[in-house]
């Protein structure tokens, strides 16, 4: 008899597995009361009441003209759609030695340390203090403005002697006042922004590697919104460590930041007395990654879409040429400045020698409500157009022109925005 039962018991057992499988098309799946929880946990009643989102994601289209992120290019956006791979896979390895390399043309390097480091422009900052930086070591910050507050405050957390030297906004620093300030302190590193997006000045960079290996000080340049839009030659000018950022000359989505060190820089790392103080982006691990030093090991997973569209982003600009890219950069900044005189608009930093072409900012005249204009070209004409920031908050406007931005008719469309504005205030 029991051999008998048998059959009919497998058939029950089989009914009470297949139970939730067969209640699926009628009334979804009915998971069993404890799913994979532990024996002395608790699952209690879900709490629905913030289950969300809901539907398929909505974007509104708008042109990004102000200081970043610009708009990506396609090419640089479909790439993102691509299949995932492993972040150690061999066909991603190959994929990041791209990068690398196309980091050496856009840095103008032969250094084989070149990489983007996971994470936007303020971790390459960050990388870059807690790397080159050890507790005690002076560091010079060149502060013109919100980003030379940020590195003071990040190399003071990184227990830096720092010394802040300042401008006023909108000037940026001399050659002399540089040289004495170097002379005076022999710092472990010198701080300077490229590319100033708070004020809209472009530091020059002009003898200033030779100046730090006087002095034995390591030359650290910000460039996130300046690099392929202004001329940067890392090697031939000394330059010693860089960060930038992926989402404005560059053209790429947020999420990258291009990052590159010399030979001194390397040997400052390597005879630290002290390991860097974060595991996260420490160049010793991160490199090890990337094949700085002859093999590979895993450190983080990448974001692998985003080296995907930064590896697009770079062949774009290879394609181009950097000096084509500068010079159309250059073009559409005087198509800019043409167009805003003849409304009576004035520039924020006095000197040309010392205006950024790819922020450019402008006085906010008397009178003018410059948050309405703003809105009004957000509003009317799906367009961004950004106030101050730090220093420069309610005194300014800020017009990007960067990257795949970097038209005629974008430049054009800023325009006429900017006339509608000034119209509408019954300015023009």
């Amino acid at each position: 008899a029991s051999s008998l039962l048998r059959p009919l018991a497998t058939m029950r057992n089989a009914q009470k597995l297949l139970a939730p499988v067969l209640e699926l098309g009628c009334r979804g799946y009915v998971a069993p009361a404890r799913w994979a929880a532990r024996a002395a946990e608790e699952v209690a009643t879900l709490d629905n009441s913030h289950r969300a989102p809901a539907g398929v994601i909505e974007v509104p289209s708008r042109l990004l003209m102000g200081p970043g992120p610009a708009n990506a290019h396609p090419r640089i956006l479909a790439a993102q759609t691509l299949p995932l791979l492993g972040h150690m896979h061999p066909p991603f390895l190959k994929i990041m030695d791209e990068l690398s390399e196309g980091l050496r043309y856009t840095f103008q390097t032969k250094s084989k340390y070149t990489l983007m480091v996971s994470g936007t422009g303020h971790a390459g900052m960050e990388a870059a203090i807690a790397n080159l930086v050890e507790p005690g070591d002076k560091v010079v910050v060149g502060n013109a403005g919100i980003w030379g507050e940020r590195v003071a405050i990040l190399s003071r957390r990184y227990q830096a002697d720092v010394v802040e030297i300042k401008v006023p906004a909108g000037q940026t620093f001399s050659y002399e006042t540089l040289k004495q300030t170097l002379l005076e302190h022999k710092p472990a590193v010198l701080f300077l922004c490229q590319g100033e997006s708070s004020t809209g000045t472009h530091q020059s960079l002009a003898g200033l590697g030779d100046l730090c290996r006087q002095t034995g000080t390591l030359l650290l340049v910000d460039t996130v919104c300046s690099l392929g839009g202004v001329p940067l030659f890392a090697d031939k000018w000394g330059v010693d460590c860089i960060y930038s950022g992926s989402q404005k000359c560059l053209s790429g989505p947020p999420g990258a930041s291009p990052f590159f060190m010399s030979e001194r820089a390397m040997e400052k790392l390597q005879l630290r007395k002290t390991p860097p103080a974060t595991y996260n982006l420490d160049m010793n691990l991160i490199g090890d990654y990337w094949g700085w030093f002859g093999k590979r090991s895993y450190h983080h997973t990448a974001p692998v879409s985003t080296f995907y569209a930064m590896r697009e982003a770079l062949a774009l600009v290879a394609e181009e040429g950097l000096e084509a890219m500068w010079a159309r950069h250059q073009e559409l900044h005087h198509r800019l400045w043409d167009g805003l005189r003849g409304m009576g608009l004035k520039p924020f930093v006095e000197k040309d020698e010392d205006r950024l072409i790819t922020v450019n900012t402008i006085k906010v005249p008397e009178g003018v409500d410059w948050a309405a204009l703003v809105k009004n070209a957000m509003d009317t004409y799906s367009l961004e157009i950004a106030g101050g920031l730090g220093p420069t908050a309610g005194k300014i406007w800020r017009v990007g022109i960067m990257g795949f931005n970097a038209k005629p008719q974008n430049v054009d469309l800023v325009l006429d925005a900017f006339k509608d504005g000034l119209k509408r205030q019954r300015k023009l």
